[in-house]
């Protein structure tokens, strides 16, 4: 079968092959035909070194399709079905699920280190245990979450990562509060579903940030009060809070540098949400006195910041309702053999959200 491979770390472009197979497949395991899967900037981290995962191997955990094959003890799929990659499943057994943090369940990492693919060269990894960049994927049978048939699979694609990541930041993390102030400090596809989660949240005012115009001019489509580029932050801040800063301020670059301005924008006794994927190597920093004195939270996100299960149907009852725009996002389509045009959109910001379809 056709995969997009990456052979070391730091390389721009992958290969697209065609002699890649999915390996696995046994007791509580699916093979999955994949037929839609979105590009997220985590990928892109994966194979610039930001995130740590072994090579070779196939990026992409933002898909959805059907179910091939179901393996042994495998009763809630069956051949057929619909379903969305969840890249973070829950064991549900683990401290953490069952304080009832299911996002944070370490489960779904330990596969990040077992091969999903081999070629005759050797064994070949899934970006975060998955790897959708590739006709046919095999994962445990919890990655596979059933879909409506209403729900197309670019759509479910985008739920499974982005969506996710982006309306949970806001809803649950953040609990941005009605007749809020709010700025989200980068504006791709992640950014922007965070705009639309302090929308729907009943946000007063919500101030986009991005150095790319057209993202700004998007922002403003999907709900943003205003959009500025980032060294019009400061003035903004000035206008519209006097001077005080925002009640809340999501940082969804993955940077300090960025991180350190959205603390500095935020009111004392506002929130800080920390939503992008650093570097391990790229630390923020924040004084004794500072921390003490304004009293600002500093909250990190992971994957929307709750049970992804119930976020996952969260985001399909709000984009049913017209609450949420998910088709915008996808700004740009391409095949398999396009990915490394999917890369150079998403490198110089003229994607939201680019649909790789299989």
């Amino acid at each position: 079968m056709r995969a997009a491979v990456q052979h070391e770390t730091g390389q721009e472009k992958l290969e697209v092959l065609d002699d890649v197979e999915a390996v696995g497949f046994g007791p509580g395991k699916v093979r999955m035909r994949v037929r839609a899967t979105g590009l997220c900037h985590s990928d892109l981290s994966a194979m610039n070194g930001v995130l740590p995962q072994p090579v070779p191997f196939v990026p992409g955990h933002e898909g959805a399709g059907e179910i091939l094959d179901v393996g042994d003890g495998v009763t809630s799929l069956r051949q057929g079905d619909r379903v969305l990659m969840c890249w973070l499943p829950a064991c549900g057994d683990c401290p953490s699920c069952r304080r009832g943090q299911t996002h944070l369940c370490l489960a779904g990492f330990m596969n990040a280190g077992t091969p999903n693919f081999k070629r005759p060269g050797g064994d070949v990894f899934g970006f975060a245990g998955t790897g959708t960049f590739a006709e046919e994927v095999v994962v445990a049978a919890n990655c596979a979450v059933p879909i409506p048939d209403d729900v197309p699979y670019e759509i479910a694609a985008l739920i499974g990562c982005g969506v996710t990541t982006g309306l949970g930041a806001a809803i649950n993390t953040a609990e941005v509060e009605a007749g809020s102030s709010v700025a989200v400090i980068g504006c791709g596809g992640v950014g922007i579903s965070a705009i639309q989660g302090a929308r729907a949240c009943g946000a007063a005012q919500i101030i986009a940030v991005d150095p790319v115009a057209t993202r700004r001019e998007a922002a403003l489509r999907f709900g943003a009060t205003e959009a500025v580029a980032p060294d019009q932050l400061a003035d903004a801040k000035a206008r519209i809070t006097s001077g005080e800063g925002f009640d809340y301020v999501f940082e969804v670059v993955g940077r300090s540098a960025t991180a350190r301005t959205a603390y500095e924008t935020t009111r004392r006794g506002g929130t800080l949400c920390v939503v992008g994927a650093g570097a391990m190597d790229d630390h923020f920093q924040v004084n004794m006195f500072e921390l003490f004195f304004d009293e600002k939270r500093i909250l990190p996100s992971l994957y929307g910041g709750a049970d992804v299960l119930r976020s996952y149907e969260r985001a399909i009852a709000l984009w049913r309702a017209g609450r949420i725009d998910l088709e915008g996002l996808i700004t740009h389509r391409v095949p398999l053999d396009g990915i490394n045009d999917a890369l150079d959109q998403m490198r110089n910001g003229t994607a939201l959200r680019t649909c790789i379809e299989i």
